[in-house]
């Protein structure tokens, strides 16, 4: 399995990205789909996460703002950024659960005041 994430960047604040982590291997069975972030010396934490189900779930401090969805043809999870901080200034990162938790490499997002 191997995950690729792209769609990091520079952004004002007010503005928008859209991160994208395509999935490539054996992805039958996959349970979930999560994009993560972690700051400089912070912990790695949930950003959002969409289930098998279609379900979601989002950290508080992005609801309303970001959109996590699927394209299942590409293999393809998306999350879309809307109204970024400079607290959402981050490296993220796609997660697959599969049994097994798979990481995608990081994505930098970095969002000026």
């Amino acid at each position: 399995v191997q995950l690729q994430a792209s769609g990091g960047g520079l952004v004002q604040a007010g503005g928008y990205l859209r991160l994208s982590c395509a999935a490539s291997g054996s992805i039958s069975g996959i349970s979930s789909m999560g994009w993560y972030r972690q700051a400089p010396g912070a912990q790695r934490e949930l950003v959002a996460r969409i289930n098998f189900d279609g379900s979601t779930n989002y950290a508080d401090s992005v609801k309303g703002r970001f959109t996590i969805s699927r394209d299942n043809a590409k293999n393809t999870v998306y999350l879309q950024m809307n109204s970024l901080k400079s607290e959402d200034t981050a490296v993220y990162y796609c997660r697959m659960t599969r049994g097994y938790f798979y990481w995608g490499q990081g994505t930098q997002v970095t969002v000026s005041s």
